[in-house]
C-alpha cells in the first residue's frame, strides 16, 4: 500500500527575501550575505547567542528551520527520536573551507575548522530543537526532488521517523539558497501532498 505524506510547511530564503508557505515575510535585497542573514535573525526577533558563531551555511539553514517551525509545528506530539532531517546541496562546506584555508596561511582558525563539514548545519538545527532522529546530508549537482522524496518516504513509511525536515541549503560566497520542507503524515489546512512535483514548484523561484 502506497502511503501518503504531506508538506505541512515550507520556507525558502534566496535573493534577499524570506518566504514561508509561499508568502513573503521579509526582504533586504541591498545587503551582502552576512548582513542579510543577521537582518533576518533580528527581524524575526530570534534569541540564540550561538548563531553569531556559526558559518554562513549553518546560519542560512538554521534560520530557515526556525521560520519553518515557527507557529504551526506541534513539537510536543513527537518524541525527539521521531524527528529527522534530510538535506542536500551542491557546494558541500566549500564556502567555509575557503575561509579556513585562508586562515591556515597565518594561524589556523579552530572556529572555522569546526564548520568544514556540510552536515554541521543539521547538528545546529538538532541541538537547537532537541531533534534526535535519523539524518543525512547529500551532495548533488542540483536539487533532486525525486531522490529527497525517496529518502524521506522510506523513513516515514517504515516508521523510522514520524516527521522530517528535508530540502536544500547551499552557500558559496554571495550565492545562496535554501528551501526546507516540513513533512508529516497528517494533513493540516495548508498542507499539500509530499511529492517531487510539489517540492520542485516550491523550490523554483
Amino acid at each position: 500500500m502506497l502511503l501518503e505524506n504531506y508538506i505541512t510547511s515550507s520556507c525558502t530564503i534566496e535573493y534577499g527575501a524570506v518566504f514561508k508557505d509561499g508568502e513573503q515575510l521579509f526582504e533586504n535585497k541591498g545587503a551582502g550575505l552576512p548582513d542579510f542573514l543577521l537582518s533576518v535573525y533580528q527581524h524575526f526577533q530570534l534569541n540564540y547567542p550561538k548563531f553569531y558563531k556559526m558559518d554562513n551555511l549553518s546560519k542560512l539553514g538554521w534560520l530557515a528551520a526556525e521560520i519553518l517551525l515557527k507557529g504551526n509545528f506541534k513539537k510536543d506530539q513527537y518524541q525527539p527520536e521521531e524527528i529527522g532531517l534530510i538535506l542536500a546541496n551542491s557546494n558541500s562546506s566549500l564556502d567555509n573551507d575557503i575561509k579556513y584555508f585562508d586562515s591556515v596561511k597565518d594561524i589556523a582558525s579552530p572556529s572555522l575548522f569546526v564548520y568544514t563539514l556540510p552536515n554541521i548545519v543539521i547538528g545546529e538545527i538538532c541541538i537547537r530543537n532537541d531533534f534526535k532522529g535519523e539524518h543525512a546530508f547529500f551532495i548533488q549537482d542540483t536539487f533532486d526532488a525525486d531522490f529527497i522524496g525517496q529518502q524521506v518516504n522510506y523513513l516515514l513509511n517504515r516508521n523510522i521517523l514520524k516527521t522530517c525536515i528535508c530540502g536544500w541549503a547551499d552557500v558559496l560566497q554571495q550565492d545562496y539558497k535554501t528551501a526546507l520542507f516540513l513533512v508529516e503524515k497528517q494533513k493540516n489546512e495548508n498542507s499539500v501532498l509530499f511529492s517531487a512535483g510539489n517540492m520542485d514548484n516550491i523550490f523554483k523561484p
